[in-house]
């Protein structure tokens, strides 16, 4: 694998620098400054590349911007409304200009509204470390007791109801406000603040789309893109739903392993592939991750390795930001069938053997904890994460060469 790690601009608090010492060979990087479904433009494209290139004293980083994550779909596309046509069509210029840059492996996801969700961005652990978590109860309160959707308290099972219930009566309106700011985070325009009354005209737009019809809008997506992306010998790979189960009412269509078949059978040409990410999947007991490595193999084409602890494994449930190798998916079950797929990959003579994989998100500690980074960014959980993935492939890959030996 192609160990690469997440950077988020300019701005990010962890360097290229420390990507460097990190020991990380690539970058995966996005421009979220551009809004979606505008046109990435070649010259912003080159400045990001040449940013990624230098270390802060102009010496060459020796890194390169393997992997765009994201090229964000719009809402419009998503629900085939407003400029989604025009959307479209810049989507697909935006992946010209990103192969005339020489990048060819771009992530995406179709969440609907938000990006990804968690109650709590600093969860304290027993070792005085945090991470990100999601809390069932804690979401069920902002569902039913602040935001107030109609009809929320029956997504719920009885004893989360009651329970959020009495929690809410317990909380300042500071803790409330803290509870509300953490779960928009993922939503759009989160960095605005959104209000209550924000999310609510959000929700309304999906009124009318259930999980069927945002699925085939999925697929009608792929339909207009994936040959476009082959075409430029591109690699689109989309990134799970996180979590990987209904909130808010809204459709989900990749969750499973049952989706991902679903949309590589709609779209049955290479470029339309999978970011396998074990955190957001792992989210659900019934994802077996090795076995989807293995099943979904070849139309891998990015991944993100990190670890999620179950409360339980009910669904929807409550998880925790595990430390890499420690949660509740089997990590070098999960290597080692990485490694069989780049195998087999090589033995076909594919020149896109190699997985780009990165340690993704990890968890606050030591120097980390006052630095305040990107939720699920910090510079020292990842590197760990990093030292502790890298341990098991090299360990791996040594077994396999004494085997054939």
């Amino acid at each position: 694998m192609k160990h690469t790690w997440r950077w988020f601009g300019p701005k990010d608090l962890v360097s290229i620098d420390d990507v460097c010492q990190a020991g990380a060979k690539g970058i995966v990087s996005a421009l979220h400054h551009i809004d979606n479904g505008e046109i990435w433009s070649p010259q912003e494209i080159q400045t990001r590349q040449q940013a990624i290139a230098v270390r802060k004293d102009n010496s060459a980083s020796g890194l390169t911007w393997d992997v765009v994550e994201s090229v964000p779909v719009s809402e419009d596309i998503k629900k085939q409304d407003g400029q989604w046509h025009t959307h479209i069509q810049n989507y697909n210029q935006t992946l010209t200009n990103l192969a005339a840059a020489g990048i060819e492996t771009v992530c995406y996801n179709f969440m609907p509204i938000l990006d990804w969700t968690r109650t709590d961005l600093r969860w304290e652990l027993p070792n005085g470390g945090t991470c990100m978590r999601f809390d069932l109860t804690d979401f069920a309160l902002f569902d039913i007791h602040l935001l107030k959707r109609p009809g929320a308290a029956e997504d719920y099972p009885e004893q989360i109801v009651e329970a959020c219930t009495r929690k809410h009566r317990s909380l300042s309106d500071e803790q409330l406000k803290q509870l509300q700011t953490s779960i928009v985070c993922g939503l759009p325009g989160a960095n605005q603040e959104l209000t209550i009354d924000d999310v609510r005209a959000l929700l309304s737009q999906y009124d009318a789309i259930d999980a069927d019809r945002l699925r085939k809008h999925h697929h009608q997506f792929l339909e207009m893109v994936a040959p476009h992306a082959q075409s430029l010998g591109m690699r689109l790979c989309c990134h799970p739903d996180d979590p990987p189960f209904s909130l808010l009412g809204l459709p989900r269509v990749v969750s499973t392993e049952a989706d991902y078949q679903a949309m590589l059978e709609a779209v049955d040409v290479h470029a339309n592939g999978v970011t396998l990410c074990s955190g957001s999947l792992g989210a659900r007991a019934d994802n077996d991750l090795p076995g989807m490595m293995r099943r979904l193999g070849s139309r891998v084409h990015f991944l993100h390795m990190r670890n999620v602890t179950r409360d339980n494994d009910d669904l929807p449930c409550s998880f925790y930001e595990a430390e890499h190798l420690a949660g509740s998916t089997d990590m070098v079950a999960l290597i080692g069938a990485a490694l069989d797929e780049e195998q087999r990959r090589r033995d076909a003579g594919q020149s896109d053997w190699q997985i780009p994989m990165r340690p993704d998100h990890g968890q606050d500690i030591l120097d980390d904890l006052g630095r305040r980074t990107q939720p699920g960014y910090p510079s020292i959980g990842r590197l760990k994460g990093l030292a502790e993935l890298r341990g098991v492939e090299t360990a791996l890959a040594s077994l396999k060469q004494t085997v054939v030996a």
